[in-house]
């Protein structure tokens, strides 16, 4: 599935939880505005990566389910940046060595079960979250034939196509008042980022033999619940 019709998926989703969330809103059952500054990394061993900052918005719903347990689900967008260590092969530029600049768009589905360990102020969730991605851009067009640190022919711009879609397992804890909460949420990959790279034909490929990573993201959020 494509970035564009997960977007037209996702609104679709967001449609119906609306429609649906108004027709049986009650006092445990909230629907809200989502938004945050995401720290993302990619854990592999092929590359010398640096963390990048990035943004994250999205609408989720909050429920009762049994006793102190709640469900959440929403969808999210989130703008992903993270630095790939190269070099300027041809030694013109000013610039020899340095971290090259990538970003990727994703759109996200995510079901949380949700634990209150104080009912309406503090409570700590876990779940699985489907992510789609677009490429991982490079941000400037003058680093796209930066070589990448550990390789002799391998470019910033051969690596663009990663795969697109992903498992994401969550955890994280948000405190706050009824209508209003902060929180952190850590995202584990569970899937290969990079392993459509191992399919693509005339690039260089690492020493094992094959690109391995996993997305790692930290989000500090802030949601308001209507």
């Amino acid at each position: 599935m494509s970035l564009k019709n997960l977007v037209i998926v996702t609104t679709a989703l967001l449609a119906f939880q609306v429609t649906t969330a108004q027709r049986n809103f009650d006092q445990n059952n909230h629907l809200g505005l989502i938004g945050g500054i995401g720290f993302f990394d990619i854990n592999t061993d092929n590359f010398n990566t640096e963390k990048g900052t990035g943004y994250y918005l999205g609408f989720t719903t909050r429920g009762a389910f049994y006793n102190n347990f709640d469900l959440i689900y929403g969808v999210s967008f989130l703008q992903n940046q993270v630095g790939i260590f190269g070099r300027d092969a041809s030694g013109a530029g000013n610039f020899p060595e340095q971290y090259v600049d990538f970003t990727t768009l994703a759109a996200q589905i995510n079901l949380l079960g949700s634990f209150n360990i104080i009912h309406n102020h503090l409570s700590i969730e876990a779940g699985p979250i489907l992510n789609v991605n677009g490429k991982l851009k490079v941000d400037r067009e003058e680093f796209e034939d930066f070589v990448l640190d550990g390789y002799e022919t391998l470019t910033a711009k051969d690596i663009e196509n990663v795969s697109r879609v992903h498992f994401h397992a969550a955890a994280g804890i948000t405190a706050g008042i009824e209508n209003f909460r902060v929180g952190a949420m850590y995202q584990y990959g569970v899937t290969n980022l990079l392993n459509r790279l191992n399919d693509k034909e005339g690039i260089e490929k690492p020493a094992n033999g094959k690109f391995e990573g996993n997305a790692s993201v930290l989000i500090v959020t802030a949601v308001l619940y209507f």
